[in-house]
């Protein structure tokens, strides 16, 4: 008998949860897992406590209003803010951002307990929003920066999913327990003192991550140029875009079952106000149980499909609650909705992660996210209206439909995204033998891998010209080169390189390069390679030895 399928098949499921595990045992991993579980539990129960004193106030409109008061101004400032997680360390980003929604909160509970009007605590409200922006694409950029590889990519955002769930399903029950036993205000405070911890955890984090060289370049390109490079990226990449403007169909959605969990607690299912916080509890751990099932991602390149199968499950669970309306049903579909969020967002960031270039992805996170809260105060306004004219049935069934159509009809972009999974391995080989990418975590090699651009040089041809400007960097893959400089003649051949020293310091060429035998060569443009490099302080350290040695 062949044992073979037997052993394998354990150790398969198993590679998956010892990469879970190793996210767990990385003290800046985990501390960024801290200060996340405190920031998400603490959003859900401001949410829900919110939505209730708008309810309360001004019925089902006032609660599109306060949703819409939230996500406008944090949908019109976000894609600029979070070009600051580009520009500074992303730790120190994460460690304001808590601060000062700590802050805010606090304010909200006293503006409450002093009988403040309305509009103070809405205002307070939107602060907080516009803060919180910020938070998850700097988060997020900071990731790869701390997994050692791809598979530990996937399983932070498996983990930090996972806390979302918890925190979703933790949040809303807490807020539900608090305005039973005491009221609005006392959610509030509790909220920031959640927050307060949160930055505490932060605090902690040290990463070897180098100011990219791009923030000295700042100094010299227009400065609408750079607040705008998140929108411009997502304009020029089909991939990219895709995935967002799907992944913003889903916050549409998700706008809208912010008003309709609220009526449907209330008004259709009969359990009250406190109800709002049990349902929202039912999708927290409908999440969670998502989250643990996808650890089967970890190693898994192909995403887009998974994606794809999260957006129309999230849509058909939500339809379902419309035509059979029962609060079985009504818990067992927003389970499943939760379930569904979590394959969403492990999938759809970790191939944001990949596709997109590390010098730009928090700016690419800010776009979203600032299109995030405006897509959720859309989908909360129009669910309110819809809710008023038709009902919350028609409303469930039309939300839904609506997500799992606009699914449907992505399916070949997505396949082309998994098509394009897998980095080409002799690229991604000879690249890695480069002393100034040696130390490069995967993902970044990975990324210059696909953008590594063959060219072929004829016998004699001159490749780079002394006092030309530098635009590329060249690695030799097969043939021989010559290097000629003022008191130098060097012969070059596979596996070297040359160009940095032009791209490093900003200089022109310095020595000529001619081709000695028909060669060929992968190139880098020069922010690919400068982005590379100087991200990470190992590379940009080792980069400046390389130079050093060949000016002297």
């Amino acid at each position: 008998m062949d044992h073979s399928q037997h052993t394998t098949r354990p150790r398969r499921w198993l590679a998956p949860l010892r990469a879970l595990i190793d996210v767990l045992h990385n003290p800046q991993l985990r501390r960024v897992q801290l200060a996340w579980s405190g920031c998400i539990t603490a959003e859900w129960a401001f949410i829900v406590a919110l939505g209730v004193y708008a309810f309360r106030e001004q019925g089902v409109i006032g609660v599109g209003l306060v949703g819409l008061v939230r996500t406008l101004p944090a949908a019109i400032v976000g894609p600029f803010a979070a070009s600051l997680a580009d520009r500074y360390r992303r730790e120190l980003v994460l460690r304001t951002v808590l601060t000062v929604r700590a802050v805010a909160l606090t304010g909200a509970a006293a503006a409450l307990w002093a009988g403040a009007p309305t509009i103070v605590l809405y205002g307070l409200a939107a602060a907080d929003a516009i803060v919180y922006t910020l938070f998850w694409p700097a988060q997020s950029a900071l990731l790869p920066s701390l997994a050692r590889s791809p598979e530990q990519l996937t399983a932070c955002n498996i983990a930090s999913t996972t806390v979302e769930n918890l925190g979703t399903l933790i949040g809303p029950t807490l807020s539900g327990v608090l305005l039973l036993v005491w009221d609005v205000p006392v959610v509030f405070a509790t909220a920031a003192a959640l927050l307060a911890l949160s930055a505490v955890a932060v605090a902690g984090i040290r990463t070897d991550e180098a100011p990219n060289l791009e923030g000295e370049e700042h100094q010299r390109r227009a400065a609408i140029g750079e607040l705008l490079a998140g929108f411009q990226t997502l304009a020029h990449e089909p991939r990219p875009r895709l995935v967002v403007s799907l992944y913003l169909a889903q916050t549409f959605c998700l706008g809208a079952l912010t008003v309709l969990i609220v009526v449907m607690a209330i008004e259709l299912l009969g359990l009250g106000e406190a109800g709002v916080g049990y349902l929202n509890a039912a999708v927290g751990a409908g999440g969670l149980v998502g989250a643990l099932a996808t650890v089967a991602l970890v190693g898994r390149r192909q995403l887009a499909v998974p994606f794809q199968a999260g957006l129309i499950a999230w849509g058909v669970a939500l339809a379902a609650i419309g035509f059979l309306p029962s609060r079985v049903t009504a818990l067992a579909m927003v389970a499943i909705v939760g379930s569904a969020n979590a394959l969403i967002d492990v999938t759809a960031l970790t191939l944001l992660q990949r596709i997109v270039s590390p010098h730009l992805l928090a700016r690419v996170l800010g776009v979203f996210e600032g299109l995030w809260w405006g897509m959720q105060g859309l989908g909360a306004i129009a669910a309110s209206l819809v809710v008023t004219q038709w009902g919350v049935r028609a409303s469930l069934v039309a939300t839904g439909t609506l997500l799992a159509t606009a699914a449907v009809l992505a399916s070949r972009g997505l396949a082309r995204i998994d098509d394009d999974a897998h980095p080409p391995q002799p690229q991604l080989e000879l690249l890695r033998g480069v002393p100034l990418f040696a130390s490069l975590p995967v993902l970044p090699l990975e990324r210059l891998a696909f953008a590594a651009e063959p060219v072929v040089g004829r016998a004699g041809e001159i490749l780079v010209r002394r006092g030309d400007e530098g635009d590329r960097f060249y690695v030799i893959v097969h043939g021989q080169v010559e290097v000629t400089a003022p008191q130098l003649t060097r012969a070059l051949g596979p596996g070297d390189f040359f160009g940095e020293i032009a791209l490093l310091r900003g200089v022109p060429r310095t020595a000529t390069v001619t081709a000695k035998t028909e060669v060929e060569l992968l190139t880098l443009e020069r922010q690919q390679f400068i982005s590379a490099v100087a991200g990470h302080a190992s590379s940009a350290a080792a980069a400046e030895a390389v130079v050093v040695a060949r000016l002297d």
